[in-house]
């Protein structure tokens, strides 16, 4: 048996080389891929995937964070910071598929959404907003999966779903801990002690409420049996899809707003 890791031992693994990403898993796990591009308001945001696939025969829309797998990929793909038109691409796809009835499954993996100046021009926090509005009342089911860093509203605008979980290493957080380290004090080098107190684990996640699943990955992490990590992947949403599909849409709904309004709640 594994032995436990440490927050930081895990976020060296989410940031490891090989840990594969989303072009590597939708060929394992969907068939009859076929992507769509563009918000129809800007461009198209290569930091973010969408589009339409079969999951065991069941038409789904997939709507992912892109990372690359080299340096080149990660230019490419702004080192998976999406820009508004990416969170708006997102929405459309979104909107689509509520439209034809179609599951939505919603792949996390980014530091955060891209800062940038370009980025706040063209409405970075208003899309990220509407984002997490309308996919609130979305009249089809949601299910999200974080599979390596779950960064801020980066990651907040795929993650409003009825259901989210968490690979074993993964991540999800206000902000990155370095981020943490550099404003709360003031030095970016007490990077792996923010790690270990900001409880960003996927443990972490499900204790507090935030996250319903962890799903286990190969002996090493994932990057060790891509077959295996695919094969949990797909076993989790199928099971949870088919569950999800068979409840009334104003049922789903309302629990998707008891979920999320619950999320923060304490005693004292």
């Amino acid at each position: 048996m594994e032995e436990k890791k440490s927050a930081w031992e895990r976020l060296q693994l989410v940031h490891a080389k090989g840990r594969p990403t989303i072009k590597d898993y939708i060929p394992q796990i969907f068939t009859d891929w076929f992507e769509m591009h563009g918000d129809r308001f800007y461009g198209d945001d290569r930091a973010v995937i969408g589009g339409v696939a079969r999951l065991d025969g069941m038409p789904v829309t997939i709507i992912a964070e892109v990372k690359g797998r080299d340096l080149n990929e990660n230019k490419a793909c702004n080192f998976a910071m999406p820009h508004p038109e990416g969170y708006r691409k997102a929405l459309r796809l979104a909107k689509q598929a509520e439209k034809f009835h179609r599951p939505i499954v919603c792949f996390i993996d980014t530091p955060g959404a891209f800062c940038g100046i370009a980025a706040e021009e063209r409405g970075q926090g208003e899309a990220i907003a509407t984002n997490i509005a309308e996919f609130m009342t979305l009249r089809t089911p949601i299910i999200s999966i974080v599979l390596g860093e779950g960064g801020s509203g980066g990651a907040l605008a795929l993650g409003v779903c009825d259901e989210l979980a968490m690979l074993e290493n993964a991540e999800y957080s206000v902000l990155s801990p370095r981020g943490f380290a550099s404003i709360l004090w003031k030095d970016a080098s007490r990077e792996q002690e923010a790690c270990e107190i900001m409880r960003i684990t996927a443990e972490d996640m499900v204790r507090l409420g935030v996250a319903e699943t962890i799903i286990e990955e190969p002996f090493g992490g994932a990057h060790n049996d891509l077959d295996k990590i695919s094969e949990n992947i797909k076993e989790y949403l199928s099971q949870k899809i088919s569950e999800k599909c068979k409840k009334d849409i104003d049922v789903l709904l309302k629990e998707r707003y008891t979920k999320f309004r619950k999320i923060g709640a304490f005693e004292e």
